[in-house]
């Protein structure tokens, strides 16, 4: 029977320092119900409950892409970026490729004036 207390009370002991751990490295924008110092201070106060609550109430689960919103193409703001950066490199590409296209109608001068052919 002492034996039984005995690994009952080391379970609690990990239980309540795994619960711990867990609220104060958890993301805070994950974080249900309560700020997250708060459901530290319940987790510390009653140990074995606050961290049951914790798993049950307190700790957001990760957004799934299942249920992720569908919106339109132009109603969606990372698209959006995403096409302004492809439009400034398609104008940087044009840009290059006009003034390489200006030296080659040039041709290479040296000090002298000479062109090389």
């Amino acid at each position: 029977m002492v034996r039984l207390w005995i690994a009952l009370g080391v379970a609690a002991v990990v239980f309540y320092i795994y619960s711990v751990a867990d609220c104060a490295f958890f993301d805070r924008s994950r974080v249900r119900g309560l700020p997250k110092p708060v459901w530290l201070l319940i987790i510390i106060l009653f140990p074995i409950i606050g961290g049951i609550l914790w798993f049950l109430i307190g700790r957001g689960r990760r957004k799934s892409s299942v249920g992720r919103r569908v919106t339109a193409p132009d109603d969606d703001p990372e698209f959006l970026g995403k096409l302004r950066v492809d439009r400034d490199q398609e104008e940087r590409i044009r840009q290059l490729e006009k003034e390489l296209a200006e030296l080659d109608e040039n041709g290479p001068d040296d000090q002298t004036g000479r062109r090389d052919g």
